[in-house]
């Protein structure tokens, strides 16, 4: 009797603890995943992403987030790694070029909101303006298809050549230029984070660089280029996130934040004009 007594409490002891232990490792989940939804995990180019992104950690840690930063040469890596899971959002691109790969990749992403502008600038080593590009000069730009539209559109506003009626400027290519009195020369293969060594190599008449790739390489966008995109370019930079994610909270802070007065009167004052912050 005492043998059975005894087996029957350690039997309802054990199966006490195992109980608490569950509980315990439930809690310890839980604890976790609250832990991880204060987390935000952005994967961001050098410059002006992350230093942006830098500037908002501390008003981010007032709203209880911590901001982990993964920076990224290109342009093909942070999609592929958010598309992975692996961050919680990207912040690198403009909205036509999200919509390309979109297409391209078949990827799941919102645009969670717009954070700034780039301009586009024209880099010279040999003339100082764009009326002295001579006939058949050589225009140096990215292979990003993504940014042939904005650079054409840019080159038809400066009066240099003239698109084909009827073309959707984001989607304009090389082969919808119907009149190009310079006979301007244009060569695309190159890869856009490379553009600013290709301009200090005075290679081509004239270099199309994103502003993001020129700041980096130290140049600035207002005073070395020859010309540089309108400031009403709507091409903005965005939060990317996978779809159903833009509603998370987190996310919403980020967006609130960056486009925070504090944040904007950062990329002011430490761009000058050559970023500009945009808050729709």
């Amino acid at each position: 009797m005492k043998r059975w007594l005894l087996a029957l409490l350690t039997a309802t002891v054990v199966l006490a603890l195992a109980a608490c232990g569950g509980a315990d490792e439930k809690e310890e989940k839980s604890e976790g995943g609250d832990k991880d939804d204060k987390k935000i995990v952005v994967g961001a180019s050098n410059v002006p992403h992350a230093i942006i992104l830098e500037e908002a950690k501390p008003l981010l840690e007032e709203k209880g987030y911590e901001l982990e930063i993964e920076t990224f040469q290109d342009y093909i890596l942070p999609n592929k790694v958010l598309d992975e899971g692996e961050l919680d959002a990207n912040y690198f691109q403009h909205v036509p070029y999200l919509e390309s790969q979109k297409k391209e990749h078949g990827y799941k992403f919102e645009n969670a909101g717009g954070i700034h502008i780039e301009p586009i600038g024209v880099y010279s080593k040999k003339h100082k303006s764009l009326e002295e590009l001579p006939k058949g000069a050589k225009i140096l730009m990215s292979s990003s298809v993504a940014d042939h539209g904005r650079i054409l559109t840019m080159l038809e506003k400066k009066g240099l050549i003239k698109l084909k009626e009827g073309v959707k400027k984001e989607e304009a290519k090389i082969e919808d230029i119907e009149e190009n009195k310079k006979d301007l020369e244009f060569d695309y293969n190159y890869e856009a984070s490379l553009l600013p060594q290709v301009y200090n190599n005075g290679e081509g008449d004239a270099v199309l660089i994103n502003s993001n790739y020129a700041i980096d390489a130290g140049l600035n966008p207002l005073k070395d280029s020859i010309a540089v995109e309108d400031k009403e370019s709507p091409y903005v930079n965005v939060i990317a996130v996978r779809s159903g994610d833009e509603d998370k909270e987190k996310i919403k802070a980020l967006v609130e934040v960056l486009r925070s007065k504090d944040i904007q009167d950062f990329i002011l004052e430490e761009w000058k004009g050559s970023v500009v912050p945009v808050n729709e």
